[in-house]
């Protein structure tokens, strides 16, 4: 009988699989959370869009939305964003533990893993951290202030990123 060899897991990619992995299961939850408990962050979506709770800076104020129609489909616009990242970060998950198995190339895993932590990065950058932060002020809010987790989940992100776009010495 045969002996049969196999390579041993490699710590990167094992690493990018198990980052992937968490952040699509962050995101599946997010996005599930916000479906089946809809009023609670359509709450906040509706005051940070108002600008009720911030410093009602007239210079600033032109920029409230204050329409429930639109803060509405704001809100589940967001929700099929986060539910598009999680099932592409679920796909990523799935190519890495399947390329982790063969032995093989990463190319695809790190495609589609990029693909979904970019999604990531744009909701809580680009929609939180700047437009909410920023344009609808929400940093004034001591109430509405997602800052700090916008910030928290940009950056657990950006370093899954980081680990999935690094190669392994015999990668190279």
């Amino acid at each position: 009988m045969p002996i049969r060899t196999t390579r041993p897991l490699q710590a990167l990619p094992l690493a990018a699989t198990v980052l992937t992995g968490t952040v699509a299961l962050y995101m599946a939850l997010v996005a599930f959370g916000n479906i089946t408990d809809f009023g609670t962050n359509q709450a906040f979506v509706q005051h940070v869009l108002a600008m009720d709770t911030t410093f009602k800076d007239p210079d600033l104020m032109w920029r409230a939305v204050e329409s429930r129609t639109l803060q509405n489909i704001a809100y589940v616009l967001i929700i099929i964003w986060e539910t598009a990242a999680a099932l592409v970060l679920v796909a990523a998950t799935v190519l890495w533990a399947r390329e982790l198995r063969r032995g093989s190339g990463y190319a695809g895993a790190r495609r589609v893993a990029t693909a979904g932590l970019l999604m990531v990065l744009l909701l809580f950058g680009a929609g939180f951290i700047a437009i909410g932060g920023e344009w609808f002020s929400m940093w004034q809010s001591k109430t509405w202030n997602g800052l700090e987790a916008a910030t928290r989940n940009f950056v657990v992100a950006g370093v899954a990123l980081v680990v999935v776009h690094l190669r392994a010495a015999d990668e190279r």
